[in-house]
């Protein structure tokens, strides 16, 4: 057993089994729409309305009123002229390119590609579409996800943000057992906790699991919650 994979099995034990992000991949959109700003509860909340009110194919949400359609996204807090208009941006590629499912689970560079084209992705979006909707090998670092891996000593000292995030994803990598099922057990509880417990400004380094294997955790400790 790798060490990564010892520290997720220590974070699965302290958070016990959590969700993971939607397969299909018109969900795994609306989903991307929906989080951004957005806790979890807020989020879950807006997208199991729109399941209610069936509006989770691109068809069906080209379909439903604008009010009914209001009135779920809102639930996911604010923005909501932005998230309304960007969801009819993604029904709009998804209706003109049928196939996109069909292309993003191809070859990779016609993937990402083809992603391109849909509103509010970004790479991180894009990273996570590709291996939650798509089945490809790839790892997504998020802001979330990079601060838990860089704490734990995966990806060295880049600058470069670009650089910094191929460095963390080929470190943290090296260590799976190349199954999807590993990458998204991965991506699912180091995202988790950055979001959690190993947050930007007031990591909960008292109660963290991964404390014992984590060079910042302890020096924050000894500091008294500063780091030196």
């Amino acid at each position: 057993m790798s060490r990564l994979e010892r520290l997720l099995g220590e974070l699965e034990s302290f958070y016990g089994r959590l969700p993971a992000p939607p397969t299909d991949p018109f969900t795994l959109f609306v989903w991307e729409v929906l989080s951004v700003h957005s806790p979890p509860r807020k989020r879950d909340a807006a997208l199991g309305a729109l399941k209610r009110v069936r509006a989770l194919t691109p068809d069906a949400m080209s379909r439903v009123a604008q009010k009914k359609l209001e009135e779920s996204v809102v639930l996911a807090g604010a923005y909501l002229e932005q998230r309304v208009r960007a969801l009819r941006s993604g029904v709009d590629v998804f209706r003109r390119s049928p196939r996109l499912p069909a292309v993003i689970r191809g070859p990779l560079p016609a993937a990402r590609r083809a992603l391109e084209a849909l509103p509010r992705m970004g790479e991180d979006g894009a990273y996570r579409m590709l291996l939650f909707a798509a089945g490809h090998l790839v790892l997504p670092v998020d802001v979330r996800l990079g601060r838990v891996a860089r704490r734990l000593g995966y990806g060295g000292q880049q600058a470069d943000l670009t650089r910094k995030a191929r460095a963390i994803r080929n470190a943290l990598s090296a260590e799976l057992t190349g199954t999807l099922d590993a990458y998204r057990r991965a991506f699912v509880y180091l995202d988790h906790h950055g979001a959690a417990t190993c947050t930007e400004g007031d990591p909960h380094c008292g109660v963290c699991p991964l404390l014992p294997d984590c060079p910042e955790g302890k020096a924050r400790t000894l500091a008294g919650g500063q780091l030196k």
